[in-house]
């Protein structure tokens, strides 16, 4: 679609319908009749109605998920689930200036980073591809004394899951959760953000597309009333949350009732290292859009900038002048570098945090404030914010704030570094900027977090696992062993003689 359209918000998806649920592959209205509004965030106004699910709901989709389950899908091989993933690829990659207008309009990632995802999105769906027939279980020479035995394992697809997806990224989210099931002849209940529900919904029409079974894939829209009610659902075999710790430990209680398999992509809070011998030409722009890319909307984003004390105020300096010559605009616009905040609410959450880093005693050294001015007055928007003069014991370098918004800290050596950079909850990602080989890989067995960048950051691949330590989360996402988290191990012996 051309990018004027976008721009007027003539989606071809938004045609003044309400958008429906989809269980056992209909498309229905929510059981109690409810809709809800979802909002473009660079404009304030209505993109449209979805659906408004709830638990009436989630137990359909989950009772169609379990009869797929049960029934044909088992029986479908790994070839035909491969080809299935591939034509849903195909799909993708022919609308992909569809979906990522999509992302823009309901969640406000910029339409020129939301196009450059595509090798990133392609990639996924593909890699899970060619996962689907490769999935062994193993012979295993046992010890057993008094006859002989021939044992072996199984990997078996755990079942019905429950997938409940943030806002921060609909597309990428999407595919991380739909692909590795579909490859490991798991059953789905997909339960997308309320914030930006319809890429995930436009999948579901792709899906279709490309010959999904019924009830393969349910994807049941709404708010929290309809996750709580599928993180809890006894059907439920396992559940895939990405989202807040909050959360995160309500779905750990609620999961007590059968046991299910859980895993949890949650917050961080992350050590962005630059030390002094570091490549600053190269470091500059890297940690300042480790924390200011996506508006900062990004778990692992490098939040805690800790700089050697004695290059810290050129660098942070450096940093902060960098942040304001980014393009602060509509998400629509190409030209627009940070796009606005999903929601008032979010914003209102952030600019919280603003307040309470000044009240605390750390400075501005650029941002600080809600943008107000022409034609960003009706969204939500928040500029690239620097923080100086923060301690460690500061709110706003101890707690995730999910914008863009950097607290700065001066340090004096690595040992002082590691200590703080790993005193936190949290574990998600990290940074290290440095031209010492062997300070580098120091600290990269040093920090205490599912990810250490060096001398880059956010960069990911199909073939590399995502994911936290401590209050970050358990469980990878991408590579090999994510598929594992769909798959039980099953022991068989049979006595030979």
């Amino acid at each position: 679609m051309l990018m004027n359209e976008v721009r007027a918000e003539r989606h071809p998806f938004l045609d003044g319908r309400p958008k429906k649920l989809l269980i056992d592959n209909q498309w229905v209205n929510a059981a109690s009749g409810k809709t809800f509004d979802t909002i473009n965030p660079s404009t304030g106004r209505v993109l449209g109605a979805v659906a408004e699910g709830a638990a009436e709901d989630i137990e359909k989709a989950v009772v169609a998920a379990r009869r797929a389950f049960e029934g044909p899908w088992r029986k479908v091989k790994p070839y035909e689930r491969q080809a299935l993933l591939l034509r849903f690829a195909d799909l993708i990659e022919k609308h992909f200036e569809e979906l990522s207008a999509l992302d823009t309009l309901d969640m406000g990632v910029p339409i020129s980073v939301a196009l450059s995802r595509k090798q990133r999105v392609l990639g996924l769906v593909r890699f899970y591809a060619g996962m689907t027939t490769t999935l062994q279980g193993d012979t295993v020479e046992n010890s057993m004394p008094g006859g002989d035995y021939f044992t072996y394992t199984l990997k078996e697809p755990v079942g019905v899951v429950g997938a409940i997806i943030p806002w921060n990224g609909p597309l990428i989210a999407s595919v991380w959760k739909l692909c590795p099931s579909i490859a490991t002849g798991c059953t789905m209940v997909l339960k997308p953000a309320e914030e930006a529900p319809l890429t995930s919904l436009r999948l579901g029409e792709l899906l279709l597309e490309a010959g999904l079974p019924a009830g393969v894939v349910n994807i049941v829209t709404g708010f929290g009333a309809a996750g709580a009610a599928l993180a809890s659902h006894p059907d439920v075999d396992k559940v895939a949350f990405t989202g807040s710790p909050a959360v995160g430990q309500k779905i750990v209680q609620a999961s007590a009732g059968n046991l299910k398999r859980l895993s949890l992509e949650l917050g961080g809070k992350s050590p962005d290292i630059v030390f002094a011998d570091a490549d600053l030409e190269l470091a500059v722009p890297g940690a300042a859009m480790a924390v200011f890319a996506n508006s900062g909307q990004v778990c692992s984003a490098g939040t805690r900038l800790f700089v050697e004390r004695k290059i810290y105020d050129e660098f942070v300096g450096r940093v902060a002048a960098f942040g304001n010559t980014l393009r602060v605009g509509q998400s629509a616009d190409p030209a627009t570098q940070i796009g606005p905040i999903v929601s008032e609410k979010q914003l209102n959450q952030i600019s919280e945090y603003l307040r309470l880093g000044k009240e605390e005693g750390a400075s501005t050294l650029s941002g600080g404030a809600r943008l107000t001015d022409g034609d960003l007055a009706q969204g939500y928007f928040m500029p690239p914010t620097v923080f100086s003069g923060v301690s460690d014991t500061m709110r706003i370098a101890r707690e995730e704030i999910f914008g863009p918004v950097l607290s700065t800290l001066p340090f004096e050596d690595v040992d002082d570094v590691v200590m703080r950079g790993n005193s936190t909850t949290f574990g998600l990602g990290s940074g290290v900027w440095t031209t010492n080989v062997s300070k580098a890989h120091r600290l990269a067995k040093s920090l205490r977090a599912g990810t250490v960048w060096v001398n880059c950051y956010q960069m990911m691949d199909p073939a590399m696992p995502f994911g936290g330590y401590k209050m970050s989360g358990y469980g990878r996402e991408s590579g090999v062993r994510h598929v594992d988290e769909f798959l039980n191990v099953k022991s068989v012996w049979i006595r030979t003689a």
